[in-house]
């Protein structure tokens, strides 16, 4: 196996009707698989979402969301361990830019005494290797279990 493929953190992504309820829906589906939600976000459109989330046992989440009807996808993302100080996001973007390496989107969330930065970028590969050459720690999948 690729050493880079420890570092592909598998987001599920769960495409839901915007109306009241929904999040409380998968919720309550994650609650009855026991399958922690470690992080989340949700993203809206014209009536419906998508709401990404990091769990502990994402093949589990998967199976009962999808046994309950909802339209979820996989999608592999890095967890990039940021210094929690000022300039840190920006100092990783330049970086990234400066690669040709673009952010399709993120979202982060603190781990003190750190926080963790969960990007999807178009070059999974030479995004890990990038990152990992200027120095910084990205999280393996061990971290989200």
């Amino acid at each position: 196996m690729d050493d880079r493929a420890k570092y592909r953190i598998k987001q599920l992504s769960i495409f839901s009707e915007n109306r009241p309820g929904r999040l409380m829906d998968i919720a309550r589906d994650m609650k009855e698989a026991q399958v922690n939600i470690l992080g989340f976000t949700i993203a809206e459109g014209s009536g419906y979402g998508v709401v990404r989330m990091l769990v502990d046992k994402p093949e589990k989440a998967y199976e009962k969301l999808t046994s309950e009807g909802h339209v979820v996808k996989f999608t592999d993302v890095l967890a990039v361990k940021m210094e929690d100080k000022p300039g840190g996001l920006y100092d990783l973007t330049v970086m990234l830019k400066e690669a040709g390496i673009n952010i399709e989107y993120a979202y982060g969330y603190r781990n003190h005494p750190s926080a963790v930065l969960i990007l999807k970028v178009e070059e999974v590969d030479r995004a890990i290797d990038c990152i990992l050459a200027s120095g910084r720690t990205l999280y393996d999948t061990s971290h989200f279990k």
